[in-house]
């Protein structure tokens, strides 16, 4: 049959990305444990395009991923994945996101009462051809806040909401990235407090004196998140975002850094 797609094109238009996107598929993700989670992810999978092609053949990207369906993924992983993908679709250059949702062990604090801690993260890698793999990481952290201005003007109490951060991180090529639990568990403790699935009466007790004790703006959390990435070793990039989602306004508090370590 007569392949469409390989066929000239004269327009003069090399495309940076073509592929698919919202491609849903279980896969298995490596746990700090050594074994695997497997999670529903959610695919961008991309090559460059030459400008004398008419077009990419879509059917190899479902082809390449369906094989890793049962096979664990991470950094190493993706390579290869990114790497038959340049070989089969003749590219110089090619991407791919991936986005889940990964739970984390959540043990309440006082009554240690066992819960799961859903956290939205996302694996991204970029190859080009003869090119080591670069690898993004990217983790939306849960936190409580408790607001330092209201602590001090009020005869008592004080206002508190629930923040999230959105952490992504990239390492060198010399150091293996930091594991998904490490990182929460990392960014958990730049809040005022945890949040956890699961409480009880003394751990509910526990967690809004910890915060009151613990107040924090916004920018507090977003700089206190700065120093603890920057302590990471073989780190290169990080962005941060902190997002207070605000319980006496209707808008959210917001603050965002983003740097390369030296």
């Amino acid at each position: 049959m007569k392949d469409v797609q390989n066929s000239a094109d004269t327009r003069g238009i090399a495309i940076q990305k073509v592929g698919i996107r919202d491609a849903h598929l279980p896969l298995l993700i490596k746990t700090k444990e050594g074994d695997y989670q497997q999670v529903l992810a959610n695919i961008s999978f991309t090559v460059s395009l030459p400008m004398e092609y008419k077009g990419t053949h879509m059917s190899r990207f479902q082809e390449i991923l369906n094989k890793w369906t049962r096979l664990p993924i991470a950094e190493e992983e993706m390579a290869d994945i990114l790497q038959e993908a340049m070989d089969k679709l003749q590219a110089e250059t090619a991407a791919i996101h991936i986005e889940f949702k990964y739970f984390v062990d959540r043990f309440a604090p006082v009554s240690k009462r066992k819960s799961v801690l859903d956290v939205d993260c996302f694996f991204d890698g970029v190859m080009e051809r003869e090119q080591p793999l670069q690898f993004t990481l990217g983790v939306k952290v849960p936190y409580t806040s408790l607001c330092p201005c209201s602590k001090e003007i009020s005869e008592y109490g004080a206002h508190n909401q629930r923040g999230v951060m959105d952490v992504r991180v990239s390492f060198d090529d010399e150091h293996e990235c930091i594991l998904i639990e490490d990182l929460v568990a990392l960014m958990e403790q730049q809040g005022s407090c945890q949040v956890y699935p699961l409480l009880k009466r003394e751990d509910e007790k526990f967690v809004t004196e910890k915060a009151y004790d613990n107040p924090k703006f916004v920018e507090d959390i977003l700089r206190d998140g700065v120093i603890a990435l920057r302590q990471l070793e073989g780190i290169k990039w990080f962005a941060l975002d902190c997002d207070n989602f605000e319980s006496i306004h209707n808008h959210s508090a917001y603050a965002s850094h983003e740097e390369f370590v030296e």
